[in-house]
């Protein structure tokens, strides 16, 4: 397939083009630079909502995988700014060439957040389930909308919500370095669920949408161990031969960082992937030790 795809340099983007070319796909990245291209790349502004139609035309499939990290410091208004537009600036520059190219992909697969579902204690959730409330829900609700705008009877939309991506980056990167010295452990009372996903399931979930022309709208980008933060953290300190029994109070948390804390740390989220599992997916990093060793592997 020829396969368009924004954020590649991301903390997904950078494990998914290699996997999607070792597969035999062909990927464009976009790329905001007016530099010279280099091979497999094309320019685009999603600030400024500029992407000529004619690098969507007849390609496969694109995946949108553009937006700044949530988990990069305090919320204040200008940052929830930056989170909001980096999102829906670039869905709706693609959902725009989409609309206006000659032969549409058949498939837009834009990223999403179990955010959507809010803070929601020890209720099961899974993709028929309400939105939740806070700032998060909100956003992944708007992000989302913003792609479905590309929905057509050539475009079947996918509405990626993922978890905690468990990767060499992001979230995993930066407890390393507290569990490394001894202080690391869980986040208030270490009950609230953590829905997690290794970043090879990232990669094949997405290939399997790829060859499922009958899966679109929401797909839970989770696996199927439920984890509570506290599970997290002694996997955590378990894989790196280090005690994982210092507390981090909900108070401090919240005193730390604001309502990000509210939202991804303290927030419990009792997700499943039903619709993967009404498919048939089958996941390569179905337990968390293992997803978190594979990760920090050589």
């Amino acid at each position: 397939m020829k396969i368009v795809v924004s954020g590649a340099s991301g903390l997904i983007g950078s494990a998914l083009v290699p996997s999607l070319e070792a597969t035999g796909h062909e990927v464009v990245r976009l790329v905001r630079t007016s530099t010279r291209m280099a091979p497999g790349e094309a320019e685009w502004d999603p600030a400024a909502g500029t992407l000529d139609p004619a690098v969507i035309d007849g390609a496969d499939a694109v995946i949108n995988l553009n937006g700044r990290s949530i988990a990069t410091g305090r919320w204040n208004s200008a940052v929830k700014e930056e989170l909001r537009s980096s999102r829906l600036d670039s869905t709706r520059t693609l959902a725009d060439a989409i609309g206006n190219a000659e032969i549409p992909p058949g498939l837009l697969i834009n990223a999403s957040a179990v955010g959507y579902y809010g803070d929601r204690g020890d209720e099961a959730l899974d993709e028929s389930s309400a939105i939740g409330a806070g700032f998060l829900a909100q956003l992944s609700r708007d992000w989302e909308q913003a792609a479905l705008a590309a929905s057509s009877e050539q475009t079947r939309v996918a509405l990626l919500r993922l978890g905690v991506v468990v990767a060499r980056g992001g979230a995993l990167g930066r407890m390393l370095t507290p569990f490394k010295l001894g202080l690391g452990g869980p986040i208030g009372s270490g009950r609230q669920f953590w829905p997690w996903i290794g970043i090879e399931d990232v990669c094949s979930i997405i290939e399997f949408i790829l060859g499922h022309e009958e899966i679109e709208g929401p797909v839970n980008a989770v696996t199927p161990q439920e984890i509570r933060c506290s599970d997290f953290a002694h996997t955590l300190g378990k894989v790196l031969s280090r005690p994982a029994f210092m507390p981090l109070p909900a108070f401090a948390a919240r005193l730390a960082l604001g309502e990000m804390a509210e939202s991804l740390l303290l927030a419990s989220q009792r997700v499943r992937p039903k619709v993967l599992e009404d498919h048939g997916y089958r996941f390569q990093k179905p337990s968390l030790e293992g997803a978190i060793r594979s990760a920090l592997s050589p």
